[in-house]
């Protein structure tokens, strides 16, 4: 039976005369595969526009004009602020406690009284020597006495014998008792003597159970109290005490600090420097150096430095932790340096140092001629000017022309 073509082709078209449901889902899936490649390719530019050149942010300095002469910083260092005069008080004798007369921050008179020990058994030996340089005393008044007695019957008896009123014998004896007499005021007189010094000895040794302040200072620690031994010297395991205070004398207060000896050349005896305590950041107070200590550490490689502090202030305590610098006093040359930046802003290879200076938020690589570090700033002889802008601490891969985003300004 023969095929009709015509019925055949009404199979493949719907009742409308449209194409089949079959061809509409497939121009579907192919419309959504254009679409979505065209978003791919849009994304995938957009990244490449936005994304894979995005602009780098970075912290602006500004190149600053070089120092004054006299204001060039060259060299740091760091250090405490110390006292020159400074004491643990002690007694001379080892002694119980009485009574303590301070407190921690107390200033104090040379020779004020800070403390008293228990001087019972001294002051008995005293009370006894004084009662013995009274009784020789009395001695030698007594002997005074008979002596001019003795003196006046000799010089009666002697006036009889011219007359020979007296024997002789009788003038012998009153002579010998005359002179026997004197001997012995001069015996009496030297044990006043010995007496009076017995008494001196008693009346320090009672005195040394008074602790005294050395010198005029202030208080800062308190080691004893009341009921407590004390003594010059470690006596007793831990329950005797070798101090009762420690004073300080706050008029001699200075800095010390360690200075690496590779540097030590840059510091002078009389050297303007200027301090800066931990506590105060924002103080900056005027110095001197004092000397250098000839001696260096050989385990730390450094040379110690006294510093006068010019302009003493309560604020200033002893310990404090402080960093000092020392200034160049001579002029620098003329044309030395032109510039001065920060030495994060500094980099090298190859060809030389180099900084990244900014313009119109671009960046070029500009070599530059350097010369001394001082407080983490280089001299610039060459390449730079007062008020160019570079980049601090430039990040890797900055290349020459690139856009930047400033983070910051310095």
């Amino acid at each position: 039976m023969s095929l009709d073509q015509d019925a055949l082709g009404a199979l493949r078209k719907d009742g409308s005369g449209g194409p089949s449901r079959y061809d509409t889902r497939k121009d579907q899936r192919r419309r959504r595969w254009i679409i979505g490649a065209g978003l791919a390719v849009a994304a995938l530019a957009a990244w490449f526009v936005f994304g894979g050149s995005r602009q780098p942010e970075v912290t602006v300095v500004t190149v600053q004009p070089p120092s004054a002469p006299g204001e060039t910083a060259v060299l740091s260092a760091s250090g405490y602020v110390v006292a020159r005069r400074l004491a643990t008080v002690s007694s001379k004798v080892t002694g119980r406690i009485l009574e303590v007369q301070f407190e921690e921050g107390t200033h104090v008179a040379s020779a004020q009284v800070l403390a008293r020990l228990d001087d019972s058994t001294v002051r008995a030996a005293y009370d006894v020597a004084t009662r013995q340089l009274a009784a020789a005393r009395t001695a030698v008044r007594e002997v005074e006495v008979r002596l001019a007695e003795a003196n006046r019957e000799r010089d009666r008896l002697r006036e009889l014998r011219k007359d020979n009123l007296v024997s002789v014998s009788a003038l012998d004896a009153a002579e010998a008792e005359a002179s026997a007499l004197a001997a012995r005021l001069e015996s009496a007189r030297a044990e006043v003597g010995v007496a009076e010094g017995t008494v001196r000895v008693r009346a320090q040794e009672l005195d040394d159970f008074v602790i005294r302040a050395p010198f005029a200072g202030v208080i800062i620690s308190k080691d004893a109290q009341p009921g407590e031994m004390v003594s010059p010297i470690s006596a007793g395991g831990g329950f005797t005490r070798t101090g009762i205070a420690t004073v300080v004398d706050m008029d001699s207060r200075e800095i010390e600090v360690d200075v690496n000896e590779a540097y030590i050349n840059r510091v002078g005896e009389g050297q303007r420097a200027e301090a800066v305590l931990d506590a105060y950041p924002d103080w900056k107070i005027p110095c001197r150096v004092i000397a250098i200590v000839p001696t260096a550490d050989r385990q730390k490689a450094t040379v110690r430095v006294r510093i006068a502090i010019e302009e003493l202030d309560e604020r200033i305590l002893p310990d404090m932790g402080v960093r000092v610098r020392f200034y160049e006093e001579s002029t620098p040359a003329a044309g030395s340096a032109v510039a001065r930046v920060p030495s994060g802003a500094v980099a090298a290879d190859g060809a030389g140092e180099y900084v990244w200076r900014v313009v119109e938020s671009r960046v070029a690589r500009q070599p530059v001629r350097l010369g001394r570090e001082m407080d983490d700033l280089r001299e610039v002889l060459e390449g730079l000017a007062p008020g160019d802008s570079v980049v601090l601490d430039p990040p890797a891969g900055l290349e020459d022309g690139a856009r930047i985003v400033v983070r910051g300004s310095g």
